[in-house]
């Protein structure tokens, strides 16, 4: 009797070997992928509240081949299934069932991302999102005005409120998710910049050292002359000169400009017709970068009053401290006299 115990307990423990080795081995195999045409990855969404069959299921309909008994098997074997997390995900090729729950349990979302650009206007920063595919479109339909109050800032103009930068998202994402974080990403690098404002600067509010970093990011074609163009600006407002910068009036006429800047164009008051209108603009007229922000607070110590593009191909510009230098300039690099 003895015997036949020892036999069946070889058996057993031998058998149980055997089982926890295929299990071992299946754990640590690639799990095969049905993938689209054109595709690498395999899409994979779980739903908040779904159970562990539940997420089997969801793997396998997504294009895993993977038997959904043995799957769910191992979600509840591993202990861990209650901790399997809602969201986005991508299997790519190579995904054991190891690293599927660990993705699921780590909740390592797909992330997207999308680039709001320098210089760029409010209706171009909706364009680009509008465009992700992978973002929830609920600012689609809504008026600047609806946005910013869904935002928390009520009664604020959204030009230049968001800051440029390459934002990453999960799938399924709110367009105003990207929106707040732009926000509070341009709150912060403005109160940073204001910090370190020059003494004896004209800029009297952070307000205006965005407007004005607005104004340097749409004059800049040349990085390094974003400090001199800063200054310049600087000079006029200490003099009372007027600004005389013509991406504000283009901004003014909106819609209706037609990419050519006419001379009537320049005579037609807007509140943004610095031709016109002395001082700075009523918003910033696009997003400024890090760069324009601080050449508004720390602009170049410089005695220019005027500048205009060198058209080299560079993006530079000349920069002059009168106005018969700045004739001179204008007549060379702009008529070829």
């Amino acid at each position: 009797m003895r015997r036949v115990f020892t036999s069946l307990l070889k058996w057993v423990l031998a058998g149980a070997l055997l089982l926890g080795g295929a299990a071992w081995w299946w754990l640590h195999q690639p799990i095969p992928l049905r993938l689209q045409p054109g595709s690498q990855v395999v899409d994979l969404e779980i739903e908040l509240g779904t159970p562990a069959s539940g997420v089997a299921n969801a793997v396998v309909a997504s294009g895993a081949e993977v038997p959904v008994l043995l799957l769910q098997a191992w979600f509840r074997f591993s202990g861990q299934a209650r901790l399997i997390k809602a969201g986005s995900y991508e299997l790519v090729p190579g995904t054991t069932p190891r690293k599927l729950l660990s993705m699921l349990v780590r909740g390592e979302e797909t992330l997207k991302s999308v680039t709001l650009v320098e210089g760029w206007t409010f209706t171009q920063v909706r364009a680009a999102l509008q465009k992700e595919e992978q973002l929830a479109p609920d600012t689609q339909g809504l008026s600047p005005e609806i946005i910013m109050e869904k935002l928390g800032r009520p009664g604020m103009h959204p030009e230049g409120r968001f800051f440029p930068d390459t934002y990453t998202y999960a799938k399924g994402s709110s367009d105003l998710a990207v929106l707040k974080r732009a926000a509070r990403a341009m709150d912060k690098r403005l109160e940073a910049a204001w910090a370190l404002r020059s003494p004896g600067t004209p800029l009297k509010t952070p307000e205006q050292a965005l407007i004005l970093a607005s104004i340097i990011e749409k004059e800049t074609g040349k990085p390094s002359d974003r400090p001199q163009i800063g200054g310049v600006f600087t000079n006029r407002l200490r003099m009372g000169m007027l600004l005389q910068t013509d991406p504000s009036v283009i901004y003014g006429l909106g819609p209706q400009f037609d990419g050519h800047l006419r001379k009537r164009d320049l005579a037609e008051d807007t509140p943004y017709n610095t031709y016109t209108r002395v001082g700075l603009p009523p918003t910033p007229i696009a997003m400024p970068g890090k760069a324009a922000l601080l050449a508004a607070v720390q602009p170049a110590p410089t005695q220019a009053l005027y500048f205009v593009a060198r058209n080299d191909g560079s993006g530079s510009s000349q920069f002059s401290t009168s106005l018969d230098e700045h004739n001179h300039a204008v007549n060379q690099y702009i008529r070829g006299q």
